[in-house]
């Protein structure tokens, strides 16, 4: 019999509560961003369900690493026009 592969949801939530020490950990403020990070990385489910081959935090960090480079695009874009 094959093994069931979980959900990149339910590997997601489990990265969720395995960072949940580290996150109490931090400040109040860096706790909001470290959120907004996690958030980032949570638009980009659907796609990482098609990186099996990968860790999940590995494709998680790169989920987080797309938005944070979509808003240095952005406003290198405001920069170039203002």
């Amino acid at each position: 019999m094959g093994r069931t592969v979980p959900s990149i949801t339910l590997l997601y939530q489990e990265e969720l509560q395995s960072l949940a020490r580290f996150r109490r950990a931090l400040r109040r403020s860096d706790q909001a961003v470290f959120d907004d990070l996690l958030a980032a990385a949570h638009q980009h489910l659907a796609a990482a369900s098609y990186a099996s081959h990968t860790l999940p935090f590995e494709v998680f960090l790169l989920a987080m690493l797309l938005e944070e480079h979509k808003e240095v695009l952005r406003l290198r874009g405001l920069v170039e026009h203002a």
